[in-house]
């Protein structure tokens, strides 16, 4: 049993979104952004302005009914839009977090409740394949089934050089962000049916490199790596594995990581001069998730990068 695990709302079928989330906007923050940072792992409660997640002008159609998703980092950020996206479309949600992001968690459950579906909140870390087996375990335990996982929880920490790389630093990128990734991908296809799905959230980085992230960089190559490779084992299985590779998103990770004078101007570089909110990456996710969307494609690795086409 994990110490704080927890439920929240009630089941039952999608139905339209609340007032607070049928505002559409038109447009997107932009750098110059308030000068900020935080200790990691950041607390999107903190940040300003606060990254959007609620997708006012996305209109559910239950394309993920009856179906139940996990996602680590479901907290906030990606994981947290797609978390709310999810649950609009039907699903069910777990997610797994760090204890410090506690805060941030039970504003995600206030959010997928509001869409009139259930959440368990799973507090841990994705480095230990013990925990990551007992996640998707209770998970199972309390929804029944478990269709749909996003590998999204993520570690990374600028430095200039290599030199400046020690051991600590090498073991946590790695095994938070493949190490965890493999965790739960093993312990969730213990249970998985034909027709579920795994989504990674890779990286620009690990199609471009990064000259100041090269473990961070190195792992997220090695996610797109493991993607093709998972969905080559299990298209006989009819489970299919697909990858998103955003560029700057505005999230906890990326104001817990950089100088606050950075920050400011975090995402400017990109042709569309800022980074993406939460919201406009989660809709890539739902797709994936969706086999009504997405039947036909595994293996894929879906790059996000707000106009950038160099990708390779």
């Amino acid at each position: 049993m994990l110490p704080s695990q927890r439920t929240r709302g009630r089941g039952r079928k999608p139905s339209a979104p609340k007032a607070q989330h049928r505002q559409a906007r038109k447009t997107q923050p932009a750098p110059p952004f308030p000068r900020q940072h935080q200790r990691r792992p950041g607390l999107e409660a903190e940040m300003r302005p606060a990254p959007r997640f609620a997708a006012g002008d996305y209109k559910g159609s239950g394309v993920l009914f009856n179906k139940v998703a996990l996602i680590t980092g479901g907290d906030s950020g990606i994981g947290r839009a797609a978390a709310v996206l999810c649950a609009r479309e039907g699903a069910e949600i777990a997610i797994v977090y760090l204890k410090e992001e506690q805060e941030d968690a039970e504003r995600t459950a206030e959010a997928v409740a509001a869409e009139g579906r259930q959440i368990l909140l799973l507090p841990g870390d994705v480095r230990r394949s013990s925990f990551c087996k007992r996640a998707v375990d209770m998970t199972v335990r309390r929804f029944g089934h478990l269709d749909i996982l996003v590998n999204n929880a993520a570690y990374q920490k600028h430095r200039p050089s290599i030199a400046q790389i020690d051991d600590q630093q090498l073991k946590r990128t790695f095994e938070t962000n493949i190490y965890g990734y493999f965790f739960m991908a093993r312990a969730a296809l213990a249970h998985m049916r034909k027709g579920a799905s795994i989504i990674n959230v890779g990286s620009i980085t690990g199609l471009e490199g990064s000259a100041h992230l090269l473990d961070y960089s190195a792992t997220k190559g090695a996610i797109h790596a493991f993607t093709k490779s998972l969905a080559a084992n299990l298209v006989a299985r009819g489970i299919r594995v697909n990858a998103i590779a955003p560029g700057p998103v505005w999230t906890p990770l990326n104001v817990s990581d950089k100088k606050a004078a950075d920050v400011a101007h975090f995402g400017e570089s990109v042709p569309m001069k800022r980074p993406a909110q939460p919201e406009e990456i989660a809709p890539s996710i739902v797709f994936f998730a969706s086999p009504i969307h997405s039947s036909y494609i595994t293996g894929e690795v879906l790059a996000l990068l707000g106009g950038e086409t160099t990708a390779a």
